[in-house]
């Protein structure tokens, strides 16, 4: 007699079970890939912006930004360090820029502008109570979810 190749039901269903065991294991995996690329680019915003508040923040202190009296020397809203002031300095009082593109918060979703996805903190809030003021002193992410390192995100 001849004996007819290929699987037995046993051997495809423990197939079956190993690959049901191997998914399982991946796909907890595949999350945590994809929190740790959202923090990594909540992280390099951040950078961003902070460096280009700091950048503003010198030019200010230089005379190059025109201030009004009693004023931090911050932008009063995060959309100028994108559209540039005017150069007290420059002859042709050519703009200043501080950013190409306001970065978005990766944990907000995609409506609206840039600038709305963030928390923002006035220069004359305190530390411990951040709110929103007369300038943008500082940033932070409004997502209430906490990061892999144990800190919500809305505290980095």
């Amino acid at each position: 007699m001849k004996r007819r190749r290929g699987f037995t039901f046993i051997e495809l269903m423990i197939t079956l079970a190993i690959m049901a065991t191997l998914a399982l294991v991946a796909a907890p995996l595949a999350q945590v890939a994809l929190q740790r690329e959202r923090e990594r680019e909540l992280r390099n915003a951040l950078i961003q912006i902070r460096e280009a508040l700091d950048a503003y923040k010198r030019a200010a202190d230089n005379g190059r930004i025109k201030l009004g009296i009693g004023a931090s020397g911050y932008p009063k809203k995060l959309d100028e360090l994108v559209e540039g002031v005017p150069d007290q300095r420059s002859a042709k009082k050519q703009n200043i820029y501080f950013l190409r593109k306001l970065p978005r918060d990766p944990f907000q979703p995609n409506e609206g502008s840039a600038a709305e996805t963030w928390a923002r903190r006035a220069y004359a809030s305190p530390p411990d109570n951040p709110s929103e003021g007369e300038d943008v002193f500082d940033v932070a992410s409004r997502s209430q979810l906490v990061g892999l390192n144990g800190v919500p995100l809305k505290q980095w």
